[in-house]
């Protein structure tokens, strides 16, 4: 999960802002008010729009001259966005809290249902770009969903903390298409530990679930 630059502050949000009890939450978010300062009004629609293209792209299989078109407006895109690179501290993506997936497209959109210190119900749904084989998800998402939800959890009204520990366990096939649903509480903490659990279940189906092992960061530590 990602640290905060300042991490002996306390974390009151999913991501360490000053926002408290928001349970329940409103779908699509973790309860932070939006805001566009970072990258304008249009940046959710783009990265929007660029999961929208990893889903076509997975799904499609389309002409060679469809290829090539595409690869050339995507080659062009890269190079309009090419001079505005900076440094992680600066890069918006993965830092709007406002938007869903945290203006980011490599982990999928996890809406936020009920959310404190101590739980988060959610749900997310998932398309074939997620896809393993045979209508299943891969696994290595899962493990996304439950280091984001479970990550976040852990920093809710306390300091931040890192991942230092996620077991996964498949207990069944985790179905591309329907809405799945997210569970994580706190356990319990011990010092600077933080033991959470989480399940992801298809209707009443539980097709996995999560231990995970949160440290506490020490002043300075990255």
């Amino acid at each position: 999960m990602s640290a905060a630059e300042e991490p002996d502050g306390t974390a009151h949000g999913p991501d360490g802002l000053d926002e408290r009890h928001f349970h329940p939450v409103p779908r699509g978010g973790w309860g932070i008010p939006s805001s566009d300062e970072d990258g304008g009004p249009d940046f959710g629609r783009m990265i929007e729009a660029l999961r929208l293209v990893q889903e076509r792209i997975t799904v499609a299989s389309p002409p060679p001259e469809v290829v090539a078109e595409a690869a050339d407006t995507l080659e062009k895109l890269a190079a309009t966005l090419a001079p505005f690179e900076v440094d992680e501290a600066r890069q918006i993506a993965a830092h709007r809290i406002d938007l869903p997936g945290r203006g980011q497209a490599m982990t999928p959109v996890i809406h936020i249902e009920e959310w404190d210190e101590q739980h988060v119900t959610a749900h997310v749904t998932l398309g074939r770009f997620y896809l393993g084989a045979g209508g299943a998800a891969h696994g290595g998402v899962l493990g996304l969903i439950f280091d984001e939800a479970m990550g976040r959890l852990a920093n809710t009204g306390r300091t931040r903390s890192r991942t230092a520990y996620l077991h996964v366990n498949f207990r069944h096939i985790t179905p591309i298409g329907p809405e799945l649903r997210i569970t994580a509480q706190v356990s319990r903490i011990e010092g600077r530990k933080r033991f959470l659990t989480g399940e992801i279940h298809d209707g009443d189906r539980l097709t996995a679930d999560a231990e995970g092992l949160f440290v506490e960061l020490l002043p300075g530590q990255p």
